[in-house]
């Protein structure tokens, strides 16, 4: 054999076992799926064993929780230009929670300002036309009634924040963008934090936490690990509107003070010294000062103030402005606005004592006052 039919040959050889391999390469899924069975059917189903402990507490805080979770939606009465009827159209969603078993359902304020009617519909599917019972701005709280006949929702466990810690799991349940009955989970981010609300108004001592909340959150429970109710999904911190993982809600011990006074009474009043005060001119003073506090402006005949001792500000002859003692600190807590002494006397309760840390004429020193109730 020559060296040409040699060469031939290989040729041959290497251009079959090529032309082999493609051929088996095309085949291949038609081989495999005689080897495996008929195309279509479901693969098995590969056993995963129990859930982790952490993912059965989930499941059994939301499962527990779900049922006394609500929807409320809000409706506002419009008038037609051309026909002067009056008819109702969707004003907004939002969340609650059953309080008590006499059908109140605690919201937050915002979701209900400014409707003319709202519905709450139950876990379960039942849909309830509302009547307002109260509301306190200044909190961000209300508190809608239900009349449920029978098969009543379960109020959710109240806790306390005050043993709150940044780290702790928590656990949100609400309506974001009217996905109802979601559940989100988070840590504890920071306590104690203030927001600015509507109409120029502040809320302290929120929780902030990472859980995801979203408009349609507001008024639903923020829960601890154990179920237990610790705050109310508020507000959201996010330029877009939407979840930037910075979320508040106002905590329990706030809610458990308020709502039963919304209940009792139609409004609540807050604790108060009988001062006068004010926001934009106490941060005027106390800035020219190079002090931080509140400045007691006025104080109210016959108010625990005068009782106290405490003294206000005063104008001489010529119009200068002498201030009064400045309020720098209830009971060892300092203050440095008027919002936050306002919170910081919402932690007590009327007819309480309390201690003022003060800055008269330069020197420091304290004065006992009990605390009454106005109008607020």
């Amino acid at each position: 054999m020559n060296k040409e039919d040699s060469f031939l040959r290989r040729l041959f050889w290497i251009s079959f076992a090529v032309v082999a391999v493609l051929l088996i390469w095309q085949l291949l899924p038609w081989i495999e799926r005689a080897l495996t069975g008929p195309a279509g059917e479901p693969r098995a189903v590969t056993a995963r064993g129990e859930l982790a402990a952490d993912e059965r507490s989930t499941i059994e805080i939301f499962e527990n929780a779900k049922p006394s979770v609500v929807f409320i939606s809000t409706q506002q009465r419009v008038m037609d230009a051309w026909t002067r009827n009056v008819f109702s159209i969707p004003k907004g969603t939002g969340s609650g929670f059953v309080w008590d078993e006499l059908g109140h359902v605690v919201t937050n304020y915002h979701v209900v300002a400014g409707a003319s009617g709202a519905r709450v519909r139950l876990n379960d599917g039942r849909d309830y036309a509302a009547s307002l019972v109260g509301a306190s701005p200044a909190h961000d709280l209300a508190v809608l009634r239900i009349r449920v006949p029978f098969d009543r929702p379960p109020p959710v466990p109240v806790g306390t924040s005050g043993d709150l810690k940044v780290g702790q799991k928590v656990f949100a349940i609400g309506n974001p963008f009217g996905l109802d009955w979601t559940l989100t989970t988070g840590v504890v981010s920071a306590l104690d934090r203030a927001i600015g609300a509507e109409q120029g108004r502040t809320i302290d001592h929120l929780i902030q936490t990472d859980a995801a909340i979203n408009p349609g959150n507001s008024g639903g429970p923020l829960l601890d690990s154990a179920g237990r109710l610790i705050g109310i999904n508020t507000a959201i911190f996010s330029p877009s509107g939407a979840y930037a993982g910075v979320g508040f809600a106002v905590p329990v011990d706030t809610v458990n003070q308020v709502v039963p006074e919304l209940i009792a009474t139609g409004r609540y009043t807050r604790p108060t010294l009988g001062i006068g005060i004010d926001e934009n001119l106490n941060r005027q003073v106390t800035r020219r000062l190079g002090l931080k506090g509140v400045v007691v402006l006025q104080v109210e005949p016959g108010s625990p103030a005068e009782a106290a001792g405490l003294r206000g500000s005063r104008l001489d002859g010529d119009g200068r402005f002498y201030p009064g003692d400045i309020i720098q600190a209830v009971e060892g807590t300092e203050v440095d606005s008027v919002s936050r002494l306002l919170a910081r006397l919402d932690d007590f309760r009327r007819d309480q004592d309390i201690r003022l840390g003060i800055l008269r004429d330069g020197k420091r020193m304290e004065l006992t006052v009990k605390l009454e109730r106005a109008g607020g």
